[in-house]
């Protein structure tokens, strides 16, 4: 007896049941779509967080490289380095403020009442030239401003959050530094067993990477305010002990940080005169220029390999995206998706090779 046409066709899978290999190949790639657009929300939600942790890694780094310095001319365990840099470094810091801190807490206020005059003085330039079509009371308007308690309160949160997040940078990168290859083992347990060499290299190499660009970068600014502030003290500029600290702390903010430590060291300078004000000037162009085109390129040939338009161009994108906190990580970002990429293709020239 032969079957009917209707028992073969029931034994056929449906066109929306999930036996149908159609079916399940086109719900398999929505959900890859659906996973990688939730992962880039959750990124986008989550990039603060991120960048504190990624922040706490450089600091890590930092302190790492102390360590291996440390280890070359002291035979000791690994604990007793790191606690020797960070009694080091506080030491330093306290040291810094202990020594200099009447002058410098002097000269911040002096450099406040300098900036306030010199903005007046700019207003009513600019008024009497006809840019501006009234007089501006500089004083009035930092009153007003400082006054209102709305946005007091609002900054004073700025700031708290502020020093919170790098209270949270600090003590990720002290307990990283404590324990790199814990916190190293425990992501290469995520990765795929047949991955993890792969991935313990590429880990390696970008721990290397970012010693090597941390060390330049500190090289250059301790360089930077140590010359800077030389300079305007030969010059006869005012506070120069406070405006070589402040260029060589700003010098760690890509660009913007020389753009604000120019602005207040030319301000500073032409209150005292024309003649110290131009002096100021000169003095911004020739380190900026030795930095730009003899320190920075050096320090750049013995680190990192980074060429200056991906640089800049990074910086521009990262500061747009992130903010302040983007711009001050972005270079470190940069040199670790380069060495990523070039780890990438290094994999694959091997498996085309073999």
């Amino acid at each position: 007896m032969s079957e009917s046409p209707s028992a073969g066709m029931v034994s056929e899978p449906a066109p929306n049941e999930l036996r149908d290999p159609f079916v399940r190949k086109e719900l398999t790639r929505a959900t890859v779509w659906l996973g990688t657009a939730g992962a880039i929300a959750l990124v986008v939600l989550l990039v603060h967080p991120l960048l504190i942790i990624f922040g706490g890694l450089v600091f890590a780094s930092m302190l790492d490289g102390g360590v291996r310095l440390l280890g070359r001319v002291l035979p000791i365990g690994r604990s007793w380095r790191l606690l020797i840099v960070v009694l080091l470094t506080v030491a330093f810091l306290v040291g810094l403020v202990w020594l200099t801190g009447v002058q410098v807490t002097a000269q911040f206020a002096q450099l406040q009442q300098t900036l306030i005059t010199q903005a007046t003085r700019t207003v009513s330039w600019a008024t009497a030239k006809g840019i501006m079509p009234k007089q501006v009371d500089i004083n009035g308007m930092m009153q007003q401003v400082l006054g209102s308690f709305g946005q007091l309160t609002s900054y004073l949160g700025i700031a708290f959050g502020a020093l919170a997040s790098l209270v949270m940078v600090l003590v990720i990168g002290l307990f990283v530094a404590i324990e790199p290859r814990l916190y190293g083992r425990g992501v290469e347990w995520m990765i795929p067993t047949d991955m993890r060499p792969r991935f313990a290299g590429t880990i390696t190499e970008m721990a290397k990477t970012m010693r090597r660009l941390l060390a330049g970068r500190l090289f250059g600014m301790a360089l930077e305010g140590v010359m800077t502030g030389v300079a305007l003290a030969i010059a006869g500029v005012p506070m120069a002990l406070v405006l070589g600290i402040l260029t060589g702390l700003l010098a760690f903010i890509p660009n913007l940080g020389a753009i604000v430590s120019g602005i207040l060291m030319v301000a500073v300078g032409f209150s005292a005169g024309m003649n110290t004000g131009l002096y100021a000037i000169g003095i911004y162009v020739f380190i900026q220029a030795l930095d730009g085109y003899v320190i920075i390129p050096m320090v750049a040939k013995k680190t990192v390999d980074l060429p200056p338009a991906l640089t800049l161009s990074s910086q521009i994108l990262a500061g747009t995206l992130f903010g302040l906190l983007g711009l001050t990580l972005a270079d470190p970002m940069t040199a670790m998706i380069k060495v990523a990429l070039e780890r990438s293709s290094e994999a694959e020239e091997q498996a085309d090779a073999a």
